[in-house]
């Protein structure tokens, strides 16, 4: 199986690959963000001497307890970061910038500015930002989630969650084709706590290997999830192990990406549960 985005090519089966989380905002739900751009270059830095193979960039935090930034806002917020990537990225051997945004606007304005994954956690209601990346021949993250992001949904109840899962996927793939992104620009996000029970999320970890049936890479955001904090009775930051016990959960059921906030300890994980399955 084939990844692409943009110069990038990768390859599947391989050792699963560690996404960073850099947060360039002030109300990230584990109180690591900043507004500061050379904090956020510097977090990226220390991330990628850790052992990251991708940095995941995101102005604005997901909580849905916060109120929505401005289109204008979130891409004042990019800018400066993005200007100084590919310096970094020089530095260390050919990581992927992931951008996690889901406005349009926004896409269309820091594309053209670099970015090889577009993380869009709106579940693409429609075709538009399937056709920027498309344009752009940037890889698109998809992840399943239901109704506008920043608004809460979790009063949703799924009879099937992984029929839901099924479904959507085929549908948003299928839509995303249509305006010309290939389907090795894919990957794809079960979105874990997004519009989810505490069982649903369960359900996704335990049933993983269905979603391999569309053939593309799977992430896996598991990073001091809420679900972890509903099993361990735990607040957020105390989630790191619980995290890794997911990571396990993850790689034994093939997923292909974590994405996490603690990476040193994310990728020695992935590292040695690699060594066992692989036997290297």
């Amino acid at each position: 199986m084939i990844f692409r985005a943009r110069q990038h090519t990768i390859e599947f089966p391989r050792r699963p690959l560690v996404m960073g989380i850099v947060n360039i905002n002030d109300d990230s739900f584990c109180g690591d963000g900043t507004l500061d751009p050379a904090a956020a270059l510097a977090q990226a830095e220390q991330q990628l001497r850790d052992g990251a193979d991708i940095i995941d960039i995101g102005a604005e935090s997901a909580r849905t307890n916060r109120e929505a930034i401005s289109v204008d806002e979130e891409i004042d917020r990019l800018r400066p970061f993005l200007a100084k990537w590919p310096e970094l990225k020089a530095r260390f051997n050919t990581p992927l910038l992931s951008i996690n945004t889901w406005r349009s606007d926004v896409i269309a304005e820091v594309l053209p500015h670099g970015g090889d994954l577009i993380n869009d956690i709106s579940g693409l209601p429609d075709a538009f930002n399937a056709k920027l990346c498309a344009e752009h021949q940037a890889g698109l993250l998809i992840m399943h989630s239901i109704g506008q992001p920043k608004v809460p949904h979790t009063h949703v109840q799924h009879e099937d969650i992984m029929a839901t899962l099924d479904q959507f996927f085929e549908q948003r793939i299928v839509m995303a084709q249509s305006v010309g992104l290939p389907r090795e620009n894919i990957v794809l996000d079960p979105g874990i706590d997004f519009a989810k029970q505490r069982d649903d999320n369960l359900t996704i970890y335990r049933d993983l290997e269905r979603l391999h049936r569309f053939e593309r890479p799977v992430l896996l955001p598991v990073s001091r999830k809420t679900v972890i904090g509903d099993v361990l009775g735990v607040p957020a930051l105390e989630r790191d192990a619980g995290t890794i016990a997911c990571i396990a959960a993850g790689m034994t059921r093939g997923a292909q990406i974590f994405r996490v906030h603690n990476v040193r300890a994310a990728v020695q994980a992935v590292k040695m549960l690699w060594a066992v399955q692989e036997g290297r």
